[in-house]
């Protein structure tokens, strides 16, 4: 037998299909999608931030002072640093250096 079916109202919208950001510890950044989120992150003196990969292709955060540089991280792979001086810290993923983000520390 066969099922009824029910007409659907015509759509008057477009919809775009996103994924969400993954969810990371206030003072963590994720590699995600080929791009660092937060791309800018604002922390304290003394704070470690941690940067973990959540893509399948291998980042590194290197930063353009070269106060601090990660291997190739692989999926999963984290690198962390502790920011002992104040000012702005700006940083490119070596492999894909499209990728930018900057980390601020205040006094």
């Amino acid at each position: 037998m066969p099922m009824p079916t029910m007409a659907m109202p015509a759509s008057t919208g477009t919809s775009t299909a996103t994924t969400a950001p993954v969810a990371v510890p206030g003072n963590a950044v994720a590699i995600e999608n080929f791009a660092f989120a937060p791309a800018a992150l604002t922390v304290r003196r003394g704070t470690t931030v941690t940067w973990v990969n959540r893509d399948e292709e291998p980042h590194t955060v290197v930063a353009g002072d070269s106060s601090f540089r990660s291997k190739a991280l692989g999926t999963g792979a984290s690198f962390a640093f502790t920011f002992t001086k104040a000012g702005s810290y700006g940083y490119v993923c070596t492999i894909h250096p499209f990728m930018h983000g900057t980390v601020v520390v205040t006094p």
